[in-house]
This record gives C-alpha cells, sequence and structure tokens, in this order.
C-alpha cells in the first residue's frame, strides 16, 4: 500500500493530505455532560511538531521517552511526537493515584532508560515528586498542553531508517524485571500493511475502540492503524467501557464505525449488560470487522453476541476472530474477509493427548475457534521439548516467521537468543546471507494447524498436567462456571499445586447479588460436575469475592499470579473445601513480595476489577 521507509513519514503525508479533516474523536465519559473532542489532522502535525521541537531541542533524538497519560487526545499528540522527533516512544500505565503503582513505571522507567516523560499537566506535580523521589534527576518531565513549550517552526524532520527504533512495547514482567519488545519502524509499516490485508481497510474506514493506549491491541489497531490508512479514528477511555458497555456500541452506529473490537470479555460483557431497551437504539450495520482478540476465543462468546445483536444489525461474518501478540507487532492470523467464525468440535479425550479429532458419539467434546490464516507469516508447530516440527492436527507450540516479528526484547541478548532466534530441530534456520537473523519467535502459545487455520489452544505455561492428562485451565473454568448463575463468566482461575501429587485448585468469583447464597451447595455442585466431565478430582474449590481474580486489561487470567497468591495464603474465600495435603502446602509456602500486574495494565486493571464487583 505504501513505498514509505519509516512511519514518520507515512504519517507526515497523511496529515498534509487530510489537513482539516478529524484524525481522531474522542468521547470523554457523559457523566459530567461531556461532549466529544475532535482531533484535526492538522492540528495533530501542528501539536506533533511543538512537542518534536522540544524533544529535538533535549537531545531525545534515538533516545526513549515515557509516555503517561490519562486516555485522551494528548497521548496521541504526544506519541505523534516521538514520531516527529525521531525519539522512541514507551507507552505506560498512568498511576491511579499518586504512588499507588509507581513501583511498575519505576522498573519500565530504568529499564528503558527513558530520558524523559511526557504527561499532561493535571498529573506533571505527582508525576516530578515521583521522578525526585526515585532520583531521577536527570529525567525531565514535561507536561505537553502547555502551549508555551515547544516552537512547532523549529522543528526539523528526523534522520530515520527502517531498522529505527518506533516504540517499546512493554509485556509481561514483574516489577523488577519488565520487558519491552523492540518494534522498529520496518515491524510497523510491515504489520499495519498486514492488518490491511487481513481486514480490508482503506481510507474510507472508521477505526477505533476503547482499549487502553498502551495496550498493543489498542495502540496498533485502534490508533496507529487510522494514521496508516489516513482515516478517521474514535476512541473513548476503557473506564467509560467498562461502566456502560453500551457506550461502546451506540459508538459505533453513531459514528458508523467499520473496524475495531477487543477481548472476548469485552463481548461477554455486552451481553450481559446492555438492555432490551438500548439494543433498540443501536446501528451496528456499518460494523464489518469486529476483532475478537488478546485472549482465548469463547464459541459461545460468539454465538451469544451474534444472536443477541443481530437484530441491530449486526452480522455473523463481521466477527473477527484473530491472533497476535506485541512480539509480533500485533496481528498474525485473521479469519477470511466475509467468513463467519469457525467453530470446530473435537473430541476431549482427543485434545488432552495433543490432537484434533473428530468426536465420538456421546463422548465429551470441546469447541474451538479458528484464529484464522497467516497472510504475512510463517507457522509452524513445534514439540516445545524435542525441537521437532509437527503435523497437521496435532497441539504444540507456535513458533513465528516474519517482517512484523520484533528484533527482541530491549536490552535482553540471552532471552532474545531463546525466544527470538529459536531453531526446529533439522531445519535449515540461522542466518541467511546478510547476517541478518532467520530464527523463529518461540510465542509460548499451543495450537495446532487444521485446514490451514490455526486454532489455539492456551497457554504454554499455563497447561495443567493431570495423571499424564493435558488439561487447558480455560476448559475447567468455562465447566466451573456453567454449573451456577451464581458465578461470574470469565471470573475464574484454574491451576494444579503440587504435593505428593499433583492437585486441581479452581478460584471462582460469586456474582455480587448471589454472595449470601448457599455457598456450601454451589461448591459441592462445581466438584461434582468437575468429577464429571473431566474424570478427575476436583478436591480445592474457593469461592469468592467478585475483583478477586486478577487480570490484565486485555482480559486474560493472570493465573500464574493467583498459584502464587493461593499458596501464600492470600487469598480470602467466603466459602472454601481444601484437601488436607494443599492445607498443609499453603501453610509451609513463604510469603513473597505481590509483583504488580502483568501486561503494563495495573491501574486499569484495579479500576476494571472495582468495576466489576459494583456493576
Amino acid at each position: 500500500m505504501t513505498n514509505f521507509r519509516t512511519f514518520t513519514e507515512l504519517v507526515l503525508e497523511r496529515s498534509e493530505a487530510r489537513k482539516d479533516a478529524d484524525a481522531f474523536v474522542f468521547l470523554p465519559d457523559d457523566a459530567r455532560g461531556s461532549v466529544p473532542q475532535h482531533l484535526t489532522s492538522a492540528a495533530l502535525d501542528q501539536e506533533a511538531r511543538r512537542i518534536a521541537s522540544w524533544l529535538q531541542d533535549r537531545g531525545a533524538a534515538k533516545r526513549q521517552v515515557l509516555l503517561l497519560y490519562p486516555a485522551g487526545l494528548d497521548f496521541i499528540k504526544a506519541f505523534t511526537a516521538c514520531l516527529y522527533a525521531g525519539a522512541v516512544a514507551v507507552p505506560g500505565p498512568l498511576p491511579a493515584e499518586q504512588g499507588q503503582h509507581f513501583a511498575r513505571i519505576s522498573g519500565i522507567l530504568r529499564d528503558a532508560e527513558a530520558c524523559a516523560v511526557l504527561t499532561d499537566s493535571a498529573n506533571a506535580p505527582a508525576i516530578s515528586a515521583w521522578l525526585a523521589a526515585e532520583g531521577f534527576t536527570d529525567v525531565a518531565c514535561l507536561a505537553t498542553d502547555d502551549p508555551a513549550q515547544g516552537d512547532a517552526g523549529a522543528w526539523h524532520a528526523p534522520s530515520l531508517t527502517p531498522e529505527s527504533l518506533a516504540f517499546l512495547q512493554y509485556t509481561s514482567g514483574s516489577t523488577s524485571d519488565p520487558k519491552g519488545v523492540v518494534v522498529s519502524h520496518g515491524n510497523l509499516l510491515a504489520n499495519e500493511a498486514a492488518i490491511q490485508r487481513s481486514i480490508g481497510t482503506s481510507a474510507e474506514s472508521v477505526c477505533g475502540g476503547w482499549l487502553p493506549f498502551y495496550h498493543d491491541m489498542g495502540l496498533i489497531g485502534h490508533i496507529l492503524h487510522p494514521l496508516y490508512l489516513g482515516a478517521q479514528g474514535v476512541l473513548m477511555a476503557p473506564f467509560t467501557f467498562l461502566k456502560r458497555p453500551y457506550r461502546w456500541l451506540k459508538m459505533i452506529g453513531d459514528y458508523g464505525m467499520t473496524t475495531g473490537g477487543g477481548p472476548n470479555f469485552a463481548y461477554d460483557l455486552c451481553v450481559r449488560r446492555v438492555t432490551d431497551a438500548q439494543l433498540e437504539t443501536l446501528d451496528l450495520s456499518s460494523w464489518t470487522t469486529a476483532c475478537n482478540g488478546a485472549e482465548p476465543v469463547r464459541a459461545e462468546t460468539v454465538r451469544a453476541f451474534t444472536e443477541r445483536f443481530a437484530p441491530a444489525g449486526f452480522r455473523p461474518e463481521a466477527m473477527f476472530p484473530c491472533y497476535g501478540m506485541a512480539e509480533t507487532t500485533l496481528l498474525v492470523t485473521g479469519i477470511p474477509r466475509g467468513a463467519a467464525a469457525r467453530v470446530l468440535d473435537v473430541d476431549a479425550e482427543a485434545l488432552e493427548r495433543g490432537e484434533l479429532a473428530d468426536p465420538r458419539g456421546d463422548f465429551a467434546t470441546r469447541s474451538l475457534v479458528s484464529s484464522g490464516i497467516a497472510r504475512d507469516f510463517e507457522i509452524r508447530v513445534v514439540d516445545p521439548e524435542s525441537l521437532v516440527e509437527k503435523p497437521g492436527g496435532h497441539i504444540g507450540e507456535i513458533w513465528l516467521k516474519g517482517d512484523s516479528v520484533a528484533a527482541g526484547y530491549w536490552k535482553r541478548p540471552a532471552t532474545n537468543k531463546e525466544i527470538f532466534d529459536a531453531e526446529i530441530s533439522g531445519g535449515a534456520d540461522g542466518q541467511d546471507t546478510d547476517g541478518q537473523n532467520t530464527g523463529w519467535l518461540r510465542t509460548g502459545d499451543l495450537g495446532a494447524l487444521h485446514d490451514g487455520e490455526l486454532y489455539v489452544t492456551g497457554r504454554l505455561k499455563e497447561l495443567v498436567i493431570l495423571s499424564g492428562r493435558n488439561l487447558y485451565p480455560q476448559d475447567v473454568e468455562r465447566a466451573v462456571q456453567s454449573t451456577d448463575k451464581a458465578l461470574g463468566a470469565g471470573a475464574g482461575a484454574v491451576f494444579a499445586v503440587e504435593t505428593d501429587r499433583e492437585h486441581l485448585v479452581a478460584i471462582q468469583e460469586v456474582r455480587p447479588a448471589a454472595v449470601a447464597t448457599d455457598l456450601h451447595t454451589v461448591a459441592s455442585n462445581i466438584q461434582s460436575f468437575i468429577g464429571k466431565e473431566f474424570s478427575i478430582p476436583a478436591g480445592n474449590v474457593l469461592l469468592v469475592r467478585p475483583g478477586t481474580v486478577r487480570k490484565t486489561t486485555s482480559g486474560k487470567i493472570q493465573r500464574t499470579l493467583m498459584r502464587k497468591l493461593f499458596l501464600e495464603g492470600g487469598i480470602t474465600a467466603l466459602y472454601e473445601v481444601l484437601e488436607p495435603a494443599v492445607q498443609e502446602l499453603i501453610a509451609s509456602t513463604e510469603p513473597e513480595p505481590e509483583p504488580e500486574a502483568d501486561d503494563a495494565t495495573a491501574a486499569t486493571t484495579d479500576a476494571a476489577q472495582t468495576l466489576e464487583s459494583v456493576v
């Protein structure tokens, strides 16, 4: 689609071409009667030049700059300014309140070696105080909404190449060990082109959503993609969506949005929270691509959302299950355009053995949703231990190659050799004649290829192995939640702990209105159903208050963190039943400092979980 060498060149050209057209519209929370905020392409270009001049004057070109903003147009101006300055943007979560989550941000700031922090006037005093308290005396803090800072006329175009870094995308990691994915201008251009080819967007598209701007799907899919296309973006804050999911769907109709989405839990939330009266006011007929990714896509969610919102004009072929990650910039696979989501029913016992097999009569089955095809990547499914490629229909670790794959994590050479430069046993991997890395990216995700489509089954590190059987925690979690309406959908964590043998543990949230339910009976029913459905003992069940189960803002259950908290006795249950051996294990475990939330999502995650507990 483009002949640009860098994303900066592309944005400069788009700004000149669009000028007075809206680049973005932001919808503030309407609780205060706020009106939509508009940012034209010309205004974005002018503001980016002004802020970029400040960065260039302070020697920030080719250095890292931390961005800490609430959801809004100021973040977009600052990120674009980093592109214009030739600086490396580092989007981060704004601490919910002074001091609460600065530990996470301190880790990112140190790791990224940022030379400046950009924010707004409302948050600049607290951030400046934090920088001083942490001893970051050489890190400048700029409130970019102060028009007196910088001079657009003093800006000059940076000298960049496709290999120049565009931004660092911080992903999973504890407070002490954050990891920044190194995304170059070449990676970004390649993935934006891959997104455009996959979903068929154009300059006439209207893109956007509510995901956090520091989240890869929110940043690349909802902000940078409309910039890439020269199209309009329409955005709202995560908090607005979580409080009132209806507003997201109403925004789609009001602005004729064509492209945007979120994790599976967002569609669940809409099914549960949008009333019949609200449904009658919706028009979703313009929505051609409802991206569903960032966490496992559930067949029941796809069916429920499609049926619920069909009267509002939502079409089955608009649902777009997809797969991607920060390490590949964003998108890897998506279903073919115009095709409805494909659901594959497989034999449950064979799935536990690592195979996709047809259902057998009355035997248990599992439903998998296709994540589609890869147009711009090579995909292999590999045995994670032997490193031998697996044939179609067999489950293994998903390995990838492509121009969108990042060079690695920032300053993690040993990890990069293992994760970004892996070799298939017996394969011709290594380096090409120019010395470029031609190894494979190990995703840590499990899946299989079937009829050319990718089916993602889970995370390698979260697989539960009991009596030699491979169980996917999300399957058990769904089964738990199906036993009683008192249990919150998508609000449970299943994992295994070990004594003399492996023990299954299920932690499940109870809906607010059902806290006073007979929880003994609820727990007994869970144990009985899990035993029947999976033929395994379920001796450890904890029913907990809403907000207990930790998630990232992309909706992923933090099972590893939940296991750690459980073993340290850090889970307070409304009702629990535990095996004696597991009780002893908890009593003998030494507590450790609790890590911050994965995926750089601490602040918004807390807000999301609080909302889930009260609405």
